[in-house]
């Protein structure tokens, strides 16, 4: 489906990221995967990738300083002559109550998560305008579809992704360019896995299917997103939430 794209996913080194960097991979994409502090890890999903005869590189870079999301896709464009797919999926928590909640708690989630995605956007939508055709697609989250108690910083920035979705979907769709958003619900990563028992088995009666979702769930609504087959999809939040948000 993705057969000579070139496909740019940041947080790429585990959860989500990583799942849909391999996922673009073996549908043909050749794959940045990029990371910031977890270098290891990104080396890893490059491993599994090219062993299994895919295309990959990891590439270090914070998407949240400007500047340095500039310099990396400057870098990646100057050497694969194009950017085809990106992925904005970097992102963090610092879960607290608002009235708990201090202001670098607040600036961190919003610069990473919200901030990130512009940068990355701002830097890679010229090269997509000059080839008229290009997919952003931005991992929201359901919690920016619902709100969620003791995550307003986190709320806020992947509700902000949805606005900013719509709105360069709006300014972009005439070069053939799509810009959607998927919204992932409770999935299994590394984050979920950490919670008490009793936590998963609440967490998991809020949602209709009555089961977490995989990285695998989240990925495949990307690489569809991301291929020909969704040409005519674009401003969208796509919910891979289990039914939450319905």
């Amino acid at each position: 489906m993705l057969n000579g794209k070139v496909a740019v996913v940041t947080g790429a080194s585990r959860g989500i990221g990583r799942q849909i960097a391999i996922s673009m991979a073996k549908e043909g994409a050749v794959v940045i995967v990029n990371y910031n502090g977890s270098a290891a890890k990104a080396e890893d999903v490059v491993k599994e990738i090219t062993e299994a005869g895919g295309q990959a590189e990891a590439v270090q870079c914070n998407v949240s300083d400007y500047s340095a999301a500039e310099a990396f896709l400057k870098d990646i464009i100057s050497r694969y002559k194009r950017i085809d797919i990106l992925v904005n999926n970097a992102g963090i928590t610092r879960d607290n109550l608002l009235m708990k909640m201090s202001e670098e708690e607040f600036d961190a989630v919003i610069d990473t998560n919200l901030k990130g995605a512009f940068n990355c956007i701002k830097h890679v939508s010229r090269q997509m305008l000059k080839q008229k055709g290009g997919r952003i697609i931005n991992i929201s989250s359901v919690s920016g579809v619902m709100g969620n108690a003791g995550q307003a910083n986190y709320c806020a920035s992947k509700a902000g992704v949805i606005g900013l979705t719509k709105s360069v979907a709006r300014e972009i769709g005439s070069r053939g360019i799509t810009v959607n958003a998927i919204a992932p619900g409770f999935i299994d990563t590394e984050m979920t896995a950490v919670l008490p028992e009793d936590v998963k088995k609440a967490m998991g009666e809020q949602i209709p299917l009555k089961r977490f979702g995989t990285t695998e769930d989240v990925a495949q609504a990307a690489v569809f997103l991301a291929s020909d087959r969704a040409a005519y999809i674009t401003g969208q939040v796509l919910c891979v939430d289990g039914g939450m948000a319905m």
